[in-house]
């Protein structure tokens, strides 16, 4: 991350070497990914490196998230203020909500009988969703920057910062069809549309939409049917499963729990019993010059305790890792509601 100053502009070169796979990018500060600051991201194989399913005919991204008629700088303010941002006004699909009455312009042309590569990333705030595509099927071939092993989904739910890549083959009648996105886990569904065009299709989109999912236990047991494709390759020539990551010893266990409450009258979000924040003096900074111990504390928190996670603490909050070390991180969410991990710079695939 690097902050650009307001007036000017930065022209990045990098190449992406560890990770294939489809991602989106946003910027990290004063809520502008509410404002529509985000796009997304395609990381390809080489082309010396197969892939496990045929070349696909095109590729479509599908930007699919939450919206709140409340502007980004109305939303930081309830957040500064300690309030929730509540439930959201709408969804949207690549920066549109559908009207649903076939008037709508397509957002993608497919061609008869030809496989097209859908990838689906769900770019909201805090509200997963449920994408589904009217008459098809979706074939998951990739996920988190890996391939996975190819099973049909009739939808797919979509956390908050994730991605899925898709094959979708299209053999059905020519004619419209519908994308539906719709809200998960709110005491009332949000729902909306985009259209899908068969290339020199006739006939207009069915108004029946296929329905949703209900209730949590759905999608749990979805996500435990992903399964890392071990025999393809991703961004190396070598196959995933060459890494046997279950005959590593692992050199330390991290528990990972988050809670929320309120610290004088504001809404608070903590890991560990310890809500983040940041110091006048840097902690790069300090830890250059030598004085961390002075400014900060390593590891508050490593493997809390239920006592400890009952209140919440403000204070800076630094885990020290050691250099080449196998590390096992534990999730722990006691809370009512979904809650979307993101570890800057890495890519991670759950096991259990």
């Amino acid at each position: 991350m690097c902050p650009i100053p307001v007036g000017t502009n930065y022209t990045y070169h990098f190449q992406p070497k560890d990770q294939i796979g489809s991602y989106f990018y946003y910027p990290t500060t004063a809520m502008h990914r509410a404002a529509g600051g985000f796009g997304g991201l395609r990381v390809n194989s080489r082309l010396l490196i197969p892939i496990p399913y045929d070349v696909p005919e095109d590729d479509y991204t599908v930007l699919i998230g939450d919206w709140y008629t409340k502007s980004h700088t109305q939303l930081k303010k309830f957040l500064d203020g300690g309030r929730t941002l509540g439930r959201p006004n709408g969804v949207l699909i690549n920066g549109k909500a559908g009207k649903g009455d076939g008037s709508d312009a397509p957002l993608f042309t497919l061609k008869p009988g030809k496989s097209h590569r859908v990838r689906i990333c769900n770019v909201g705030l805090k509200t997963s969703l449920n994408f589904r595509i009217q008459n098809h099927k979706m074939k998951l071939v990739e996920m988190e920057g890996s391939h996975v092993l190819q099973n049909d989904f009739d939808s797919l739910d979509v956390h908050v910062g994730q991605c899925f890549g898709t094959i979708v083959t299209a053999n059905q009648e020519p004619k419209d069809y519908y994308m539906v996105a719709s809200s998960r886990f709110l005491k009332s569904v949000i729902t909306t549309t985009g259209l899908l065009r068969y290339e020199g299709g006739k006939g207009p989109a069915s108004s029946q939409l296929p329905a949703g999912p209900v209730g949590w236990a759905w999608s749990l047991n979805q996500f435990r049917s992903f399964r890392w494709n071990l025999t393809s390759s991703a961004a190396r020539p070598n196959p995933q499963g060459s890494y046997h990551y279950g005959k590593i010893n692992i050199t330390r266990t991290i528990k990972l729990v988050n809670t929320q409450g309120k610290v004088d009258g504001k809404l608070r979000y903590a890991l560990n019993g310890i809500s983040h924040t940041d110091l006048e003096t840097p902690l790069k900074l300090a830890e250059y010059f030598g004085i961390a111990d002075k400014v900060f504390k390593y590891n508050s928190v490593d493997n809390p305790t239920a006592e400890q996670t009952k209140s919440i603490k403000i204070e800076p909050h630094v885990l020290n890792i050691t250099h080449r070390n196998f590390i096992e991180v534990v999730f722990e969410n006691h809370e009512k509601s979904v809650q979307s991990w993101h570890l800057n710079g890495y890519s991670f695939f759950a096991v259990a």
